[in-house]
């Protein structure tokens, strides 16, 4: 339930904080006060839509921050769970659950677990058809969990095999696809007959023909200059030296290290001269390696970055294929089990299909019979279900919906697409008092809902939330005498201004004042007369 709401900067809300009870909450008041801002609020702080323009004049931001008790898994102390939601004129918008930011989206979700507003421009969880199924199961109760429960596990398990087959291309078309794409890969790496180190080799070969004439052109001035210049040069001076070897040792260490250095450099000589004359490449050679670059070029943007993760990858690939060529018995094995849990999900399904059919007749005519009371008498609400033939779905093979016809001779449409508010409010609160016992939903707030309406059907609108809030926690903004006087907590809505600036006040009332409050709106004024006629209205609420 909330406990606590606060709300800051929208609209003429300044600054005000609401403590809700348990039970039944009725809120009254003035025109123009601000009882529409309140439900706004909650409509913000469960993930709705916010426009700037609702931000307060003069202000920079909007807040509202929302305290419920819910002992569930939810709360994560002791039962306590506060919820804020604030919004700046920059844009900025920050989400928080229990202190944790969160998206507005995860927010939403968040809510939807807790609170449901029935109003004109409200996505409630009734009118979202996915979940129509449940609250037809929840009305129907234990005549289908069982099934429900034995299906949910099959399906469990329907499910893990589809996926395994999947994976283990359980379909022979898909199976041989992959088979021979994966064998296509493989005749493509081994025709290539890669060698590690090849590459480099292919490009350093590449890289001396496309420079062939500049090193054809320095290998023959490199030449001429070792063997005209130097090797003549150093013969002539190591001729020098042996006149005068036999003088001096040191000379003739000089002339033998000269000597040596003579012959290294003929060595070296010959080198350069082998490498001059070995420089001619045909046009064959040169487009044999362009062609073998591009075709490991080709290969590396398929299977890998370099020659050896490209034989990995064919060596995984032909393990692929053994494990799948293998698969054949196994996948037989499952298809086997598949086609079982089918059977008897099959079983089960029809069995569920046939009790729901049974009671969407049954819950049909309950809300009907509510939405009478509400002299809503042309209003019919159609549970219908369509069996789903070639699918197996989560609950069954059922897809239900709620249509309703509003007029007599009008088509009948889905609950979603009930123009009026009030018409709105009024079908949603037949079907909750329906779903009171079964519907798991903590808080309703219901806006609009005596929109039009009057006398019997008041009091048949008062009842009926009375009822619904025996066992979840209500919220009403009304014009009515007749809900006021149903209501366990009564607040008055009010306007003040000051210093020409126009802020709401909220009053929790007292006894007195309820029924002060019953006589102002039944008649417009508080008199003797209005004031005999609360006193019975809020006697039927003892009663």
């Amino acid at each position: 339930m909330i406990t606590t709401l606060h709300i800051k900067n929208i609209g003429i809300i300044e600054d005000i904080t609401i403590d809700f009870n348990q039970g039944l909450n009725v809120l009254t008041g003035e025109t123009g006060a601000g009882k529409t801002l309140i439900i706004d609020s909650l409509q913000i702080i469960s993930g709705g839509r916010f426009s700037k323009d609702m931000i307060r004049k003069g202000e920079d931001y909007s807040f509202v921050e929302l305290c419920m008790y819910e002992p569930k898994e939810e709360a994560s102390i002791d039962g306590n769970i506060i919820v804020s939601r604030e919004i700046n004129l920059n844009g900025k918008n920050m989400c928080k659950i229990n202190g944790r930011m969160v998206t507005v989206n995860e927010l939403k979700e968040f809510m939807s677990k807790f609170i449901e507003i029935h109003g004109q421009n409200d996505n409630q969880n009734l009118l979202e058809t996915k979940m129509h199924l449940n609250y037809l199961d929840n009305f129907t109760g234990e005549k289908i969990l069982d099934k429900k429960q034995e299906y949910s596990k099959l399906f469990e398990k329907y499910c893990s095999i589809k996926q395994e087959l999947k994976n283990n291309y359980g379909d022979e078309k898909e199976r041989q696809r992959k088979l021979d794409l994966l064998q296509y890969q493989v005749n493509e790496i081994e025709q290539a007959n890669l060698k590690i180190g090849e590459e480099e080799d292919l490009e350093e070969k590449r890289k001396i023909i496309l420079n062939s004439e500049k090193i054809a052109k320095n290998l023959k001035e490199a030449d001429i200059l070792i063997s005209e210049n130097g090797v003549d040069s150093i013969s002539m001076a190591i001729r020098a030296l042996e006149n005068i070897e036999t003088i001096d040792s040191k000379y003739e260490k000089i002339s033998n290290d000269l000597k040596s250095i003579y012959y290294e450099l003929q060595e070296l000589a010959r080198d350069v001269n082998n490498c001059k004359e070995n420089m001619d490449f045909d046009e064959e050679e040169r487009n044999f390696i362009e062609e073998r670059l591009d075709l490991i070029y080709s290969l590396k943007r398929k299977y890998g970055n370099t020659v050896e993760e490209i034989l990995k990858y064919n060596d995984e690939t032909k393990e692929e294929i053994e494990r799948i060529s293998n698969l054949e018995e196994y996948n037989s094995k499952l298809i086997k089990e598949q086609k079982d849990l089918e059977d008897k999900m099959k079983i089960l399904a029809e069995q569920m299909h046939k009790i729901r059919s049974q009671n969407a007749i049954i819950l049909s005519e309950k809300i009907n019979q509510e939405l009478e009371d509400l002299e809503m008498k042309n209003a019919k609400i159609n549970v219908k279900i369509q069996y789903i033939e070639n699918e197996f779905l989560k609950t069954g093979k059922d897809d239900v919906k709620f249509f309703i016809t509003t007029n007599k001779g009008e088509e009948e449409k889905e609950l979603s697409k009930i123009a009026s508010g009030g018409e709105m409010s009024r079908t949603m609160l037949a079907i909750k008092k329906v779903l009171a016992d079964t519907d798991k939903m903590p808080v309703m707030v219901f806006d609009e809902i005596d929109t039009g309406i009057s006398g019997k059907a008041a009091n048949s609108v008062a009842n009926k939330l009375k009822t619904i809030a025996k066992s979840h926690q209500v919220m009403c903004i009304s014009h009515l005498p007749n809900i006021a006087a149903m209501a366990d907590f009564n607040y008055f809505i009010s306007k003040e201004v000051n210093q020409n600036r126009t802020k709401t006040q909220i009053k929790l009332l007292q006894e007195n004042e309820v029924i002060e409050e019953i006589a102002r709106i039944s008649s417009g004024e508080i008199n003797e007369i209005s004031i005999k006629y609360a006193n019975e209205l809020r006697s039927k609420k003892a009663s």
